[in-house]
């Protein structure tokens, strides 16, 4: 068992809401790491989408302002949405009201010196933010 495996495993518990964050989790982290440019991808679609405030929030070393799913899907699009659906198992509902949860605390946990690393120097792990992302459940 990989540790991407043994993390969602463990995250499976009783509790339906991390059951189903846990299933989203291996989809996400795909994406992510898929994404154009990766995580510098994805702030600046945020940014080019109008929510340049909201995700500089997640970014720097303040409180993190929430995300709606309306404006989530907004700024990530259909496919991505429903890549996540189809990869996850849940449906698109679900989807958008998990990410509005985890993808802040994900960014957030990516980027712990308030900069968004630099992804051609090696910076920017998923793994990483993960592993700080788990430690605050």
């Amino acid at each position: 068992m990989g540790l991407l495996d043994s993390i969602v495993a463990s995250m499976s518990t009783e509790n339906p809401q991390l059951r189903a964050q846990a299933s989203l989790l291996p989809a996400l982290i795909e994406q992510v790491s898929k994404y154009p440019d990766g995580l510098p991808g994805i702030v600046e679609k945020f940014q080019q989408g109008g929510l340049g405030g909201l995700i500089a929030s997640w970014v720097g070393t303040g409180p993190n302002e929430p995300v709606s799913a309306e404006q989530l899907r907004g700024v990530l699009g259909d496919d991505v949405i429903q890549g996540l659906s189809e990869r996850s198992g849940l449906d698109v509902t679900s989807v958008l009201n998990h990410l509005s949860v985890m993808l802040p605390s994900l960014v957030d946990q990516a980027t712990p010196d308030g900069t968004v690393p630099d992804v051609q120097a090696g910076g920017g792990s998923v793994l990483g933010a993960l592993s700080g992302m788990l430690g605050r459940l």
